[in-house]
């Protein structure tokens, strides 16, 4: 320490400090199958891309994925067997595009783009996200797989509609995945990015909450909520029971917090801790799992139980982190 003060140990500790690399680009997502969407993230990054164009590429890999009950394809449908979907997408510039209760397209993440460049608005919702992506070229398409029916169907059979459990119930009540921090119990991909030009954009897509009312909307499309990036201090997303979120206004509270010197693990934990004093109760019946990286490549998460988990894709690394938990 004495050393570093000295003054031919400062000067050296000002040159590493200026050769040090950057620790951008990188890119950040929720859960585990996070991994395959970052690489196909990180193909657009590390050519130098821009990041809204990374994080949009990169959510369509679970988008389009069946096995992926939670989000795009194969995604579990609401209480009348109909597979909707959410999505919205942020760039540098504070310009969004968020679409909600869509039907019919794989890709919603790629009208929530279009939404953006192409419309004065923010939000298209339901038979209007449809037009407008149907007169986008887009094509329909069935979006239940012979799995997701059958799972459906079952509950029909044995199942009640539960919102305050965590996620989907598309695995109510199966020993093998207990609620509510269990691995199944999770919805949503929320991905952030930091270009190699220092820019920061996000992207969240979802099909929701398994077997919900039908019109049904959680966070995940929500500017604020299931997502905010702020390219002069970061970015923040959430997986989890989203009307928790949208209470909170949890995304855009976790940058702020971040703009006011809380790191990015900090703040997601401020944001769960605000949950909890709300509905102390509650909170222990559910999940929630906030993600952030500020504009220095800084990650971090928080969730309400255990069992969250996020990916990191950098140049130096490739992991998946499980991530803190309140309870």
């Amino acid at each position: 320490f004495n050393t570093l003060l000295g003054g031919t140990g400062l000067l050296a500790s000002k040159k590493i400090q200026a050769f040090a690399p950057p620790a951008w680009p990188i890119v950040v997502s929720t859960w585990d199958f996070g991994q395959a969407a970052n690489l196909e993230a990180w193909k657009i990054l590390e050519t130098n891309g821009r990041a809204i164009d990374a994080v949009e590429a990169g959510v369509q890999i679970p988008e389009s994925d069946p096995t992926n009950q939670s989000v795009g394809y194969g995604g579990n449908p609401d209480r009348d067997g109909r597979v909707t979907l959410d999505a919205c997408i942020m760039d540098e510039f504070y310009n969004a595009g968020a679409v909600a209760s869509l039907e019919h397209i794989m890709h919603p993440i790629k009208v929530a783009r279009l939404v953006l460049e192409k419309t004065p608005h923010v939000m298209l919702v339901a038979e209007g996200a449809l037009e407008f992506a149907l007169a986008n070229g887009f094509k329909k398409e069935n979006l239940l797989t012979p799995k997701s029916e059958a799972d459906w169907k079952e509950w029909l059979k044995t199942s009640k509609y539960e919102p305050q459990m965590n996620i989907e119930n598309k695995q109510y009540n199966k020993e093998n995945d207990p609620m509510p921090g269990g691995i199944e119990n999770h919805d949503t991909i929320g991905m952030i990015a930091l270009d190699s030009k220092h820019n920061i954009g996000g992207a969240c897509t979802t099909s929701g909450l398994a077997y919900k009312m039908r019109g049904r909307v959680g966070d995940s499309p929500i500017i604020g909520a299931g997502l905010y990036v702020d390219n002069e201090v970061g970015g923040a997303t959430s997986s989890g029971v989203g009307e928790e979120v949208m209470k909170i206004v949890g995304s855009h509270l976790i940058v702020e917090l971040m703009r006011n010197g809380k790191s990015p693990r900090e703040a997601c934990r401020i944001a769960v801790e605000r949950i909890v004093k709300r509905s102390p109760e509650k909170a222990k019946t559910i999940q929630v799992g906030f993600l952030a990286m500020n504009k220095k490549g800084e990650y971090g998460a928080f969730a309400l139980q255990a069992g969250f988990t996020y990916s990191v894709k950098s140049k130096s690394v490739q992991k998946v982190f499980a991530s803190d938990h309140y309870f």
